[in-house]
Parts: structure tokens; sequence; C-alpha cells
């Protein structure tokens, strides 16, 4: 067995899935919580939370997007997956527009989940480590990303987004005043899911807006150019 390396949740009111993928998980070495239901789950997460969350949309009691929501009013770094049906396609928005990092269509691969899950797992490691070199962090006006630590500053204030917000950011600030299409955009905030479609995009795009607009009401950086897609405002 792995060694371990953190704490998983997996909610899901199928049993057969909470033994196959808790069984996979633990196989990898992580340490797993299974919950049948969203509210069982958040009572458990009010103690403590794990560090990172497995999630399917349609439970009883209290849902998939109802435990997300709950979960980044908590915290904006633990990664969240969902799991989905590939024709849920407005439930997976609303997951990703509450936040979600991740999602998989069922039935999916478990080699692939677990390669997501080590993905997340290790943008976790690079926020907790030391300062970043100079080559990770790139200045653009008030903005700095880091891309070591998955950080980003406005104005010198911290600004809290999941990682396929910040894949999203950094891909508009490289180039800024060029218009970066949605499957553009898409290929850097998702490059290894095919079902992601283009309006995930422009949820991403709502919810980064609003997170910049809650340090500074007046930020207007993230243009939309109608037809074609987005851009970051050149100074």
């Amino acid at each position: 067995m792995a060694q371990t390396s953190g704490s998983v949740a997996l909610v899901d009111d199928e049993s057969h899935i909470r033994e196959t993928v808790g069984y996979a998980l633990e196989r990898e070495g992580y340490q797993v919580q299974t919950y049948a239901d969203g509210l069982d789950a958040w009572k458990a997460f009010e103690s403590a939370l794990p560090d990172l969350v497995i999630l399917d949309i349609l439970m009883p009691q209290m849902d998939g997007l109802e435990l997300c929501r709950k979960l980044r009013e908590r915290s904006e770094q633990i990664p969240i997956i969902f799991l989905t049906s590939r024709d849920d396609e407005l439930d997976r928005v609303l997951g990703l527009e509450l936040g979600a990092d991740d999602y998989l269509c069922k039935p999916f691969s478990l080699r692939e989940l677990m390669a997501r899950v080590k993905v997340l797992f290790r943008r976790v490691a690079l926020g907790h480590r030391g300062p970043s070199d100079e080559s990770d962090i790139r200045k653009l006006g008030a903005l700095v990303l880091d891309a070591g630590r998955h950080e980003v500053r406005w104005r010198d204030q911290p600004v809290g987004l999941t990682v396929s917000e910040f894949r999203v950011v950094d891909a508009l600030a490289r180039r800024p005043g060029h218009v970066k299409t949605r499957t553009q955009l898409l290929e850097e905030g998702y490059p290894h899911d095919a079902y992601v479609s283009e309006r995930t995009i422009d949820s991403h795009i709502k919810r980064i807006r609003r997170k910049f607009e809650e340090v500074a009401p007046s930020f207007d950086e993230i243009e939309t150019v109608y037809g074609l897609g987005y851009r970051w405002r050149r100074d």
C-alpha cells in the first residue's frame, strides 16, 4: 500500500461507488471517510474538514450542490471533485459556479479519478510550501499571480480562487489585450476533460469577477468580447 498522503471524503448515495472508489483511494494511501448523503457528511465536516472531497450531485437530504456551497463558505482552498451523469450539464455548470474544481461523468474510470485526485493534492502541496521563486510570480499592474503557490493578490489583497479559476486568470493575464476564446480557456482550465462545455467558462468568469469585486468593487479588468471570448484589459 502507498504511503498515506491525505484525507479524502467520498459522498455518494450509491453503495457500490462508495465501496469501489473508497477501496481504490485506500490502496493509493489516502485516509478515506465515506458518507451516503450530504447531511451526514456536513455534520462531520462541521468538526473537521478533509483535505479533498469527492461529491455526487443527486443525493437525499442534502444534495451535492448544497454541500459544495456550504464547503466553499468554510474554505476556498479545499479541492472538490463532482461525480455526475454525462447528461446533467446544468448541474455540472451550477457546481462549477459554486466552486467545484473538477468533475467526472458517470460511468468513469477509477484510474482517471485517481489521477485527478493526485493532481489536486500536488497543487495543495504547492500552496503549503515556502516562498516561491521569482520565476513563479507574474505581476501585471495591481495583479500578482504566484503560480508556485496558486495564490492571487489584487492591490495587495488576497483573492481566493479555486484551482480551475486560477488557471483561467493565469491564461488571460499571460497576454493582456489578447482575446482568449472559450475553447482556449477550456483547454487551459480542463486540459484532461473532453466533456466540459463552453458554458463552464462563462460560469467561471462570473465567479472570478465576483471574487475580485469583493476586494475591489470597481474591478473591470476582464472584458467580454462578444462572439469571441474574454481578455484581460491592457494597461
